[in-house]
């Protein structure tokens, strides 16, 4: 079992960056893979990026691969999304999830393959 927190979230003007962490508790971090969703009111949960256990696969929506990074630290039990040139249709709450399953490209964004879920963190983008 893995226990997953975010935090981070806020509000931020447009063009601000801001840097969710994601703590996991329980067994075995490093053999979990971490990806961030999130969801906008009214939308489905959508994939944003993740990141394989030992941190050398990375895989991105190409909607956010050119200003949000993903990353982890398995010696702090920690994974990070750090989000740059943020708008306001980045509102949403943030999730991370944890999967013990290597990643692919195709498996990556798949929701159903993920078992742990954070409770999610808002992230607010004013215009």
């Amino acid at each position: 079992q893995v226990q997953l927190v975010e935090s981070g979230g806020g509000l931020v003007p447009a063009g601000g960056s801001l840097g969710l962490s994601c703590l996991a508790s329980g067994r075995a971090f490093s053999n979990y893979g971490m990806a961030w969703f999130r969801q906008a009111p009214g939308k489905q949960r959508e994939f944003l990026a993740a990141i394989s256990s030992s941190g050398t696969g990375i895989y991105y929506a190409d909607s956010v691969r050119a200003r949000f990074t993903i990353s982890r630290d398995n010696a702090k039990n920690t994974a990070y999304l750090q989000m740059n040139s943020l708008k306001p249709e980045d509102t949403a709450v943030y999730y991370c999830a944890a999967r013990r399953f290597e990643l692919s490209t195709a498996s990556a964004p798949v929701q159903v393959q993920y078992a742990f879920w954070g409770q999610g963190t808002q992230v607010t983008v004013s215009s």
